[in-house]
């Protein structure tokens, strides 16, 4: 009979201390400035040209999409406030390669049976994306990923929806955009 041979090294204890530091070393990071949280503070930034040409393409991409028309604001009829989302993209060595700005709708205004139904997000199980790599794997497919870059902006919205203009973009008269399709920020934008 053979006796199996046992380790005489010493073993070393775990401390929550060395998660703390895996999960937190991100917060030492030195010179990455963060995006900027508001359109004040974007246009006052060193970076503001930069991000009036990212808003500017989005303003572009809601023109193409035909997202809203201008109108009057009707009488009786409440308005949803929108704001700016910014954000740097950054390949692997944390250089800045694409900045992004998003017009969302301050959804949370908005009051379920007036200005929506029914909420919906759609969720992917793990399970369910394991099986389908798994039948992939088995039958020798390729598999392709894709991003659809407005995919909110296809959404034709079937309640009537009121919008103030974005911040920077403003067109003189008061006028509101009434939206035709769904933006981000929107419960039922998912949906759609």
């Amino acid at each position: 009979m053979i006796v199996p041979h046992r380790s005489e090294r010493t073993r070393k204890l775990i401390s929550q201390d060395d998660f703390y530091l895996f999960l937190h070393e991100n917060d030492f990071d030195v010179g990455i400035q963060e995006d900027p949280k508001s359109y004040d503070e974007t246009i006052k930034s060193s970076e503001a040209n930069k991000w009036r040409i990212a808003m500017q393409e989005e303003i572009e991409s809601m023109k193409v999409n035909k997202v809203w028309d201008l109108i009057p604001l009707p009488e009786g009829c409440g308005v949803i406030e929108s704001k700016w989302v910014f954000k740097t993209k950054r390949d692997s060595i944390e250089k800045i390669v694409h900045y992004k700005a998003r017009l969302v709708a301050k959804g949370y205004t908005l009051l379920e049976g007036v200005d929506y139904n029914e909420p919906f997000l759609p969720v992917c199980k793990k399970d369910s994306l394991r099986v389908i790599l798994v039948v992939i794997a088995y039958l020798n497919l390729e598999l392709h990923q894709m991003d659809v870059k407005t995919s909110f902006l296809n959404g034709i919205l079937k309640e009537e929806v009121f919008m103030d203009q974005p911040k920077g973009f403003q067109k003189e008269g008061g006028e509101v955009c009434k939206l035709k399709r769904s933006i981000y920020g929107f419960k039922q934008a998912s949906r759609q």
